[in-house]
């Protein structure tokens, strides 16, 4: 009979046996052979006895992985151990990535089991107070299996989303300007004053615990055994405690434990899903001087957000004066056919750093060639990249205004296109063209009986 052996991915947690799981204790003891970094193999070497040790390198992982299938092809039941928990930047993922490539598949007579342990981000946030209460995420640093325009992108979208991140692998021997380079970036985003946490060796012998500002970070201690722990606007550090608010502030009265006005307790805040495109359009209400691009930024979302919640006003709930339709996804290549109809515009495109022009042109000026929307005339040449145009809307502010805005993937404005009225108003032609246009191209929403 072929023996039939099994192979075991343990997490055994910070390192202290006291935070190991029972299963992983028991994992171990039941184990022939135990393959592990030696350093984590010091971390549990008085439960070893009687074991056949496998000690491994820092780079060595593909070769641990494939130590354990041998081993356990022989019939030996094998303990993979990691720090932390092994499915987090640990030995589950090379492993099973070994087995599958290898022709393994879970019916294969050797079973696999993740044992599951406490991860380095939730370990140390727990030595510092509570800082991972509300969305964080985690990041490694490391760029030897990562590209580095990669990790800086992460960095940046965890930044603009505020929030609370863990930054795994922040610095070694070699990689001494990672750190500094997340600060960087971070920096563009947050304040330098929001607080960190720099936990080196967090429940082993050596633990050292720093908290200070972002400001500070990248000239603290830090290296390989460092987990470090960013946190968002609203993290706080008192009494020698990082804490992030879960956002019961938002619904409760912290001294009363009252909901506030205008909330329920068990249901959605008044900026919940539904509720916050109510408070967009309550805002052009309330603000009728307001812009649809400073709505955006007073709300923090990209303008398509705004737009969108404009959209979905009725006679009943309007958003002030404006109205606002989108075109089709198919049809979007069909509008720039009937532009020309439009008479004088006036374009409106930003750059991503910020610059806004405004230029007055015919609709005649607008051609389209390949994926770039060229705007041409005697006096300038325009050209914008079309591909990046993700959704178009037909946009009124009363009688004041018609036009089209243009979003990118990120929902933010590519450009916009303005009907330009004389001194006696709109030409009728041109306007009766938006409008035949609009309802031929747009969406039919429920929403749309709410016309200019």
């Amino acid at each position: 009979m072929t023996p039939t052996g099994k192979i075991l991915l343990v997490g055994i947690g910070p390192g202290a046996h006291e935070h190991m799981t029972f299963r992983a204790r028991e994992a171990i003891a039941e184990a022939d052979v135990v393959i592990g970094y030696s350093t984590y193999i010091k971390l549990v070497k008085d439960l070893l006895d009687g074991k056949e040790v496998i000690k491994k390198g820092m780079t060595e992982e593909l070769d641990r992985s494939i130590e354990a299938y041998e081993h356990a092809k022989q019939g030996k039941t094998v303990a993979l151990i990691s720090s932390g928990d092994i499915g987090v930047y640990g030995m589950a993922g090379p492993t099973y990535e070994l087995l599958l490539d290898s022709g393994w598949t879970p019916d294969d007579p050797i079973e696999v089991e993740v044992v599951p342990g406490s991860t380095a981000l939730s370990s140390c946030a727990s030595l510092v107070g509570a800082p991972l209460t509300h969305d964080f995420c985690s990041i490694s640093l490391s760029d030897l299996l990562t590209p580095w325009p990669v990790i800086a992108r992460r960095l940046e979208s965890a930044a603009q989303g505020d929030f609370v991140v863990a930054l795994y692998n922040p610095k070694s021997g070699h990689r001494t300007q990672h750190i500094v380079e997340a600060q960087r970036i971070l920096l563009r985003h947050r304040s330098p004053e929001t607080p960190v946490a720099i936990v080196k060796s967090g429940y082993r012998a050596l633990q050292n615990i720093q908290l200070v500002k972002l400001a500070d970070m990248a000239d603290c201690d830090i290296g390989m055994l460092t987990t470090v722990l960013v946190g968002n606007s609203s993290t706080f550090v008192r009494e020698g405690l990082m804490v992030t608010p879960r956002g019961y502030a938002n619904k409760y009265d912290a001294l009363t434990g009252e909901t506030r006005d205008g909330e329920q307790a068990g249901r959605s805040l008044s900026m919940g899903l539904d509720g916050w495109k109510g408070a967009v359009r309550r805002y052009l209400r309330d603000n009728p001087e307001m812009t649809l691009q400073k709505t955006a930024e007073y709300f923090g979302q990209p303008l398509a957000e705004i737009l969108d919640a404009v959209g979905q006003s009725t006679p009943d709930e309007s958003a002030g004066s404006f109205t606002a339709r989108q075109v089709r996804q198919d049809l979007q290549d069909g509008l720039l056919d009937s532009l020309p109809h439009w008479g004088k515009l006036r374009a409106v495109v930003r750059s991503e750093g910020g610059a806004v022009a405004e230029l007055l042109i015919d609709g005649a000026d607008l051609q389209k060639k390949n994926d770039w929307l060229n705007i041409v005339n005697d006096a300038f040449h325009l050209h914008i990249d079309w591909s990046q145009a993700r959704q178009t809307w037909f946009v009124s502010r009363g009688e004041k205004a018609h036009g089209i805005q243009v979003t990118d993937a990120q929902g933010d404005l590519l450009f916009n296109l303005w009907l330009v009225a004389g001194d006696a108003g709109f030409d009728a032609r041109a306007l009766q063209r938006y409008r035949d246009d609009r309802e031929e191209l747009c969406q039919t929403l429920t929403s749309d009986i709410h016309h200019d």
